[in-house]
């Protein structure tokens, strides 16, 4: 409170009460108190005034580096759909030529021969034929097609019937047996 002591405002309050009088003292003490609101309001108007201004000045900043980084990469607003891309990508490789196998040599008569050139045939291709068709420069070797078997093709509401079917079998065993198990005690007493 403006670093005064209790002392120093006892001393301005009977100062107060002398020259003021004590039939308007509360008066006067209520138009200090309302007029002191008012410059604190005041003062917090003008500081939010100044803290919102400061915000402003900021959001101009920040929303300048935004439109600079929009500016300096423009390709990246427009041209950037994945959805587009893998689309493209596998309507390419849809369209593309197949690619013949190559004819296979005329098995030998020496079976030891014809099994050392079915091992080479098996071997991976090596790193320069990789790379050549990486690179484009020679045809993907064609996938060998190996025949699978289907899998049993089994309807799951027909498993579903069959399995309440053998649940309702089993429970009526159960009962039967709890029926016979009761019965063979009265039996003996009887």
């Amino acid at each position: 409170m403006l670093d005064m002591s209790w002392g120093e405002i006892m001393v301005i309050g009977a100062v107060a009460l002398i020259v003021i009088g004590p039939k308007d003292l509360p008066k006067a003490l209520r138009t200090v108190g309302q007029m002191t609101s008012k410059v604190r309001r005041m003062a917090a108007d003008f500081q939010g005034q100044f803290n919102e201004a400061m915000r402003e000045a900021e959001l101009d900043e920040v929303k300048k580096q935004l439109q600079s980084v929009n500016e300096s990469v423009p390709s990246l607003n427009t041209n950037f759909n994945p959805i587009q891309t893998i689309r493209d990508e596998l309507k390419t490789s849809i369209e593309a030529p197949v690619a013949t196998p190559e004819k296979a040599p005329e098995p030998e008569s020496d079976p030891e021969a014809a099994q050392g050139s079915a091992q080479a045939a098996v071997q991976a291709p090596s790193d320069t034929a990789v790379q050549a068709v990486v690179e484009g420069r020679a045809p993907a070797p064609a996938d060998p097609l190996v025949d699978l078997p289907l899998p049993p093709s089994v309807d799951p509401a027909t498993e579903i019937a069959e399995s309440l079917r053998r649940e309702a079998e089993y429970e009526a065993q159960q009962a039967a047996l709890a029926e016979q198990l009761s019965e063979k005690p009265d039996a003996k007493v009887g």
